[in-house]
């Protein structure tokens, strides 16, 4: 059995916590939540604080602090060099623009792109662009995971009129909230190529663990 360091599980199991309460918790709640006294969540609150990722309020209550957006960025480059074969493979399959979508929020957030090469005409997807995630195949992709129902999603005009798309979610990768898809002016064999979106998530999960 490997050791782990207990001091650091329960600085991330922490971390969790504050991240899951809209409000903060007080060091008495966090204590409370994650079962050790209070002198030891104090400590690891104040490890934390000086570090930046995590922020008292004026009222004595805690959250995550802002560190922890620098921490998340350095994910997004990762994430794109992982990425990147599994998206090209796809878009030159299908012939269509391939992209990688993650969920921030409440949002679908496009953090990787790759554009056919064979074909004259292809949707210009851009790498930062957000859209709800209940609107457009990425993000239902993703909802679907969330639900415990994995499955490739479609959609048509939802984001681009005229554009189709067809998503499947990135799956069984711990703190990834994903999907994979492809997006075309015309048409697009959901039957095909959802399956098709199916392989390249679950090749991407590969790549992931």
């Amino acid at each position: 059995m490997v050791e782990i360091s207990q001091t650091l599980d329960r600085g991330l199991r922490l971390l969790e916590v504050l991240s899951e309460s809209a409000g903060g918790l007080s060091v008495a709640e966090a204590s409370t939540v994650l079962g050790v006294n209070r002198t030891i969540v104090y400590r690891l609150l104040a490890t934390l604080e000086q570090h930046g990722l995590v922020r008292r309020a004026s009222n004595g209550r805690f959250s995550v602090g802002f560190g922890v957006l620098s921490l998340a960025g350095s994910v997004h480059p990762w994430l794109r060099h992982v990425a990147q074969p599994v998206l090209r493979s796809l878009a030159e399959e299908i012939g269509a623009t391939a992209h990688l979508t993650i969920a921030d929020g409440v949002e679908a957030l496009a953090v990787a792109v790759v554009e056919p090469t064979r074909t004259d005409f292809h949707v210009a997807y851009r790498i930062g662009s957000r859209h709800p995630l209940e609107r457009g195949a990425a993000g239902r992709a993703i909802l679907s995971a969330r639900v415990g129902q994995p499955a490739y999603a479609t959609s048509t005009g939802e984001l681009e009129a005229g554009a189709q798309g067809v998503a499947a979610p990135v799956v069984a990768v711990p703190g990834v909230e994903a999907s994979i898809g492809v997006i075309a002016l015309g048409d697009l064999d959901a039957d095909v190529v959802g399956p098709q979106t199916m392989r390249a998530a679950e090749e991407l999960t590969r790549r992931l663990t």
